[in-house]
């Protein structure tokens, strides 16, 4: 179960970290506008643009991954299986990030794929 709750605190860190290039990206563009970082956010081209969008994917993921690894402490369904699920998901969204910044848009997709294969595998596995 550590496994699993360790891969649950990485991958809600993700998001968050993957502001940090987003953050570098606005600062380059005219200085990071604490005032409105949407709006300035919204004027990010290239790889600040990609930076933003694999942020905002981050939460995207989240909010499928998180429900299936507590369904599967719940359930008590905590098996090397799903554990190897959930590691698969967070080293798939590691990359994910990585190939969206490079813009590497069909590795990128490639492993989006695997990462949400990996979460619904989990909930499939609870039934």
């Amino acid at each position: 179960m550590t496994t699993l709750i360790v891969c649950l605190f990485i991958a809600t860190l993700l998001p968050i970290l993957a502001k940090v290039p987003v953050a570098m990206s606005m600062h380059r563009l005219s200085g990071y506008d604490n005032h409105h970082p949407r709006a300035q956010q919204a004027k990010l081209t290239g790889i600040g643009a990609r930076a933003l969008a694999a942020h905002q994917n981050a939460f995207e993921s989240l909010a499928i991954f998180a429900p299936a690894v507590l369904l599967a402490i719940a359930t008590n369904n905590t098996g090397i299986m799903i554990e190897q699920l959930a590691i698969s998901h967070v080293i798939a969204r590691l990359l994910y990030h990585v190939a969206y910044i490079l813009d590497w848009a069909l590795f990128r997709s490639f492993i989006w794929a695997l990462g949400m294969i990996s979460a619904f595998s989990i909930f499939v596995l609870c039934l």
